[in-house]
């Protein structure tokens, strides 16, 4: 009874093996297909890559091809930024990478140093129209790195002072730009035409303006003007005479123009009196005309100021049988007409 139990047990065990061994097979041909598709091998060793410490934060490791990014992100996290806030950032420098446009980057030391440069020239008690020293931070913060923060983490005061610090380091490029450019506005001309009695020796500028005028003085640049350079002594004479005919044909019709007009003097006069009668006849015309029209409007209104006095004169009773006397003459009439 036991040998057959032990037999048993035996046979269940190998049976068991077989389909474990069969199960890991078929995985394993199951995966060598799919590297096969992939592209992958069985054989390829997982090379560990260089981990660096983060000098934010001592228990961070993280690769050597991250760490800027991580860096950029675990600075502004000690800061309190949330990963939201963090979303939301933009690097405005990739805007002026290839542009003129003058950027300015403000560390903590400069911000905190121009806080307290314009809180030293402040007054010391409140005045209408002028920041105060109390209206100023007393301890340095970090940079805002966002419109919020700036709201938050600095007064009105220490704003209008960074402002004017940006705008006078922007001021101050600008007039160092200008003077680096002061020799090309530099008169040449003056400079050359200089007495014999200065013997100053000549900047790079006046040598450069005398290479120029040596240059245009050569043959090869004057060749280059053959409208002005190569004409013959037959063009210029032709030129000449063109120019002078003209200015005699001009003046020829000057003259000419001036005659005409001295012949028409005499009939514009004669016409301008006619003119002048026929004016004077045609406002004695039009003035009798406005008489006329002006009396008879007169009569107009007096045949109806006449008409309203003898209406309101008249009583009611006879308003009312002249009533009846026009509706019974209108209704004669409609009877003539059927």
């Amino acid at each position: 009874m036991s040998d057959s139990l032990q037999t048993q047990t035996l046979q269940d065990r190998l049976d068991r093996l077989q389909e474990l061994t069969e199960f890991t097979e078929n995985c394993r041909t199951q995966l060598n297909d799919i590297f096969e598709t992939l592209g992958w091998s069985l054989d390829h060793k997982d090379s560990k890559e260089e981990m660096e410490q983060c000098p934010y934060d001592s228990d961070h490791r993280v690769p050597a091809r991250s760490m800027e990014k991580h860096k950029a992100f675990c600075r502004l996290r000690k800061m309190g930024y949330t990963a939201e806030e963090q979303e939301d950032m933009v690097d405005p420098s990739m805007c002026y990478e290839n542009s003129s446009v003058r950027s300015f980057t403000m560390d903590k030391s400069t911000q905190h140093q121009v806080i307290l440069q314009a809180r030293s020239s402040a007054p010391l008690m409140k005045m209408e129209g002028v920041f105060w020293q109390g209206q100023y931070s007393g301890q340095p913060v970090d940079v805002p790195q966002n419109h919020q923060r700036a709201l938050c983490d600095l007064t009105v005061a220490d704003r209008l002072a960074l402002y004017d610090h940006v705008v006078g380091v922007f001021s101050q490029q600008k007039d160092a730009a200008l003077s680096s450019n002061d020799d090309l506005y530099v008169d040449l001309v003056s400079k050359l035409k200089k007495g014999d009695e200065q013997n100053e020796p000549k900047t790079h500028l006046e040598l450069m303006a005398e290479m120029r005028d040596y240059k245009r003085r050569r043959q090869s640049y004057r060749a280059k003007n053959v409208h002005i350079t190569k004409k013959s002594y037959t063009e210029v004479i032709r030129e000449v005479i063109n120019v002078h005919s003209a200015e005699l044909t001009r003046q020829w019709r000057e003259d000419e123009h001036e005659e005409e007009s001295a012949r028409s003097e005499p009939a514009s006069n004669r016409r301008r009196l006619e003119e002048k009668r026929s004016g004077s006849s045609e406002s004695r015309h039009s003035h009798s005309r406005r008489h006329r029209s002006r009396e008879r409007s007169q009569d107009r209104e007096s045949k109806k100021k006449r008409k309203k006095k003898d209406r309101d004169s008249r009583s009611p009773d006879d308003h009312h049988h002249d009533r009846k006397k026009k509706k019974k003459k209108k209704k004669d009439e409609r009877e003539k007409e059927k």
